[in-house]
């Protein structure tokens, strides 16, 4: 199957220090994308709140066919993204739209919900 051929999963849950993915599972914080995801462990790419996230951490998404990409920021907007990070997926002509958790879990559903083969990373907490 193809990357345009598979579906983003859905997120079903959201709330303080808990996410739960459609298909993929329970945690904290995600990566998703077309046909899959997994924990966002963030100690793979040594992110932190502040530069934020990284080229690296949205690299897994795009590999995996994300057109458009969902950010978020935390509950309390604490986790920025960092300017490489979007300068690589404007590059990509990866439509991006960055936004508080919840917020950037309603826009993820709706794009899901519309067919697209967005991806995203998720942070449940601050």
């Amino acid at each position: 199957m193809k990357h345009e051929e598979l579906r983003s999963p859905r997120i079903t849950q959201v709330s303080w220090g808990h996410i739960e993915v459609d298909g993929v599972g329970t945690g904290k914080d995600f990566k998703v994308w077309p046909g899959g995801g997994r924990r966002w462990d963030w100690r793979e790419t040594d992110t932190h709140h502040v530069p934020g996230i990284q080229p690296a951490d949205v690299k897994e998404l795009v590999d995996n066919g994300s057109k458009s990409v969902v950010l978020s920021r935390g509950m309390l907007l604490m986790l920025r993204t960092c300017a490489e990070t979007l300068d690589l997926l404007e590059d990509q002509h990866i439509t991006v739209h960055v936004a508080e958790t919840k917020a950037a879990v309603e826009i993820y559903n709706g794009l899901v919900s519309n067919g697209e083969a967005v991806g995203g990373l998720f942070h449940s907490t601050c």
